[in-house]
């Protein structure tokens, strides 16, 4: 099936060099991974780009793929526990938990561009954080995103698993008692959606991996669907990393730090339109970046050169 999202095939790489993370009078380990949950039509060749970087892609959909999930189900939460689960003795330096497609409506950007994000992060400030979500802006799941002790006493439809209206926090404080059967479900939680992010080997091991298989072991046997337990997890990862219940930090410092964009004027509900404007639907239209919401034809070159212009970026992304 075509890509309708396909990059140019136009060889380019990007430099990922940058201060070493590894102490090389010690032995040699990989520094960064980037860890892929994708299906087996997507199209994943622009993380090509980073030469430097090893891709441990799992194709959910596909039981032949070299690397495969026990099930497909949580969406990006069982690959990403089972490939915690898998490497833990071994895990880089830092790994990035990132989506298949490159164009995504979530991704901290003005393009939406997956590329563009991966190519600004900065991995110094993700070893000092031990765990960084890969946006910034505040929209969706800040301040507050799910209040699990209110949202557990709703009534139908939010709280039939079998409803199309059922919601995620209807279920997160049970989730939580059996994930973590020791901690008290907070009132409130928090993060920057949506399931992208970078984490050091240090901070995956703060929790021994018997921690991650009950996790896994939840999503296993937990009969609400793929939509409810991965957005459980979506919610939960910061938790699981060592983060308070709602983890929001300030975008402005989060897009200079992270990224290196830096005097993004942010609103006092946390966003930021300079570098991301919510869309209005979460499938990005087809043709996109080069072709707009109503179909028109947009210079995204343009775009992409207004925006580093404004910030003062070297332009280290190629055009689309």
């Amino acid at each position: 099936m075509t890509d309708r999202y396909a990059i140019s095939s136009e060889p380019w790489t990007i430099s990922t060099q940058q201060t070493p993370l590894v102490d090389t009078a010690k032995p040699l380990k990989k520094a960064v991974e980037v860890v892929v949950a994708s299906q087996k039509d997507d199209n994943t060749t622009w993380l090509d780009a980073f030469a430097d970087w090893p891709r441990a892609i799992y194709v959910t959909d596909d039981p032949q793929a070299a690397l495969k999930v026990p099930i497909n189900k949580g969406r990006e939460g069982m690959v990403y526990l089972s490939y915690i689960i898998d490497h833990y003795d071994e895990l880089p330096t830092v790994a990035i938990f990132s989506h298949s497609k490159r164009y995504q409506w979530h991704n901290d950007d003005p393009l939406y561009d997956g590329l563009s994000v991966l190519s600004r992060l900065n991995l110094s400030h993700v070893e000092a954080q031990g765990y960084t979500n890969l946006r910034c802006v505040w929209s969706l799941g800040c301040p507050s995103e799910i209040h699990p002790w209110v949202e557990a006493e709703a009534p139908p439809p939010e709280s039939d698993p079998e409803s199309n209206s059922a919601r995620a926090g209807s279920f997160y404080k049970a989730a939580f008692q059996q994930i973590f059967p020791d901690t008290t479900v907070p009132e409130t939680v928090g993060a920057p959606c949506c399931a992208q992010f970078a984490v050091t080997a240090a901070k995956i091991q703060e929790r021994p991996k018997a921690d991650y298989e009950r996790i896994r072991d939840w999503l296993l046997e937990t009969p609400l669907n793929d939509n409810l337990s991965g957005r459980i997890l979506e919610y939960m990862w910061h938790i699981i990393f060592g983060q308070e219940a709602v983890h929001c930090p300030d975008p402005e410092e989060c897009y200079c730090k992270l990224y290196g964009i830096c005097g993004v004027p942010c609103d006092v509900f946390g966003q930021c339109k300079g570098v991301f404007t919510m869309p209005s639907y979460s499938t990005l239209p087809d043709g996109w970046p080069d072709y707009g919401w109503e179909k028109e034809w947009q210079n995204a070159t343009e775009i992409r050169r207004n925006f580093e212009k404004a910030f003062g970026l070297s332009g280290n992304t190629p055009e689309s």
